[in-house]
């Protein structure tokens, strides 16, 4: 499984394919596209230090936030990263900006299966920029088959991500013999260190009135 990382994924989507890629991959038309088009082009950015405000430029990319448009534009715009990757055998599960792929073979048909895995050419062209240093990839396999998990990295675009022995996949940590250690010791260690507050309170020792117990 591969776990891809985005840099600034939402700043990155740039206007003119967004509106392409709504007319061409999802069919919407007329008012519907104008009004997308009024939504995102024509919007300008300031920057401001102190008392100093630079001057307007008209921006190309970048969706506003704050409205539940947002992840959908996001999701419209990568909608055809499932097809990518479908035709190569393997399965997308996109959620957002987060998108993991992942798919199964035997040790003998290891290198062809690393040599699927070409989306980095697809976010290039799309103005989506891949984050070397969150980008994770992890093989698993059964505990009597550890042994037989290549060392072999990745390589996505131009950069080689070294296979990890565990990896967070939207908050669950998934280790490499599926045992799900690694997700339920730090859960467990949180959960006892909040029992440790939990006493019952201490007895009251204090001689009672009159002076005996």
């Amino acid at each position: 499984m591969a776990l891809l990382d985005l840099s600034a994924a939402f700043d990155t989507l740039d206007y003119n394919i967004v509106l392409q890629r709504l007319q061409t991959s999802h069919g919407i038309n007329g008012s519907a596209l104008q009004w997308f088009r009024s939504y995102l082009v024509g919007r300008t950015q300031r920057v401001r230090r102190g008392a100093t405000i630079s001057s307007a430029v008209y921006l190309i990319c970048d969706v506003p936030r704050g409205s539940v448009i947002d992840p959908i534009l996001f999701v419209l715009y990568t909608a055809d990263l499932i097809a990518l990757v479908t035709s190569y055998g393997l399965s997308p599960h996109l959620y957002a900006d987060d998108t993991q792929i992942y798919g199964s073979c035997s040790p003998s048909h290891v290198d062809m299966f690393l040599s699927t895995v070409t989306v980095a050419d697809w976010m290039q062209s799309n103005r989506l920029q891949l984050n070397s240093d969150k980008t994770e990839f992890i093989w698993c396999a059964t505990v009597r088959r550890q042994h037989c998990l290549p060392t072999i990295g990745l390589l996505i675009g131009s950069f080689t991500v070294t296979p990890s022995s565990a990896v967070r996949d939207l908050g669950v940590y998934i280790d490499s013999g599926l045992t799900m250690q690694s997700h339920v010791r730090p859960q467990c260690f949180a959960v006892l260190r909040q029992l440790r507050t939990v006493r019952p309170p201490k007895p009251n020792l204090q001689p009672p009135r009159g002076g005996g117990w």
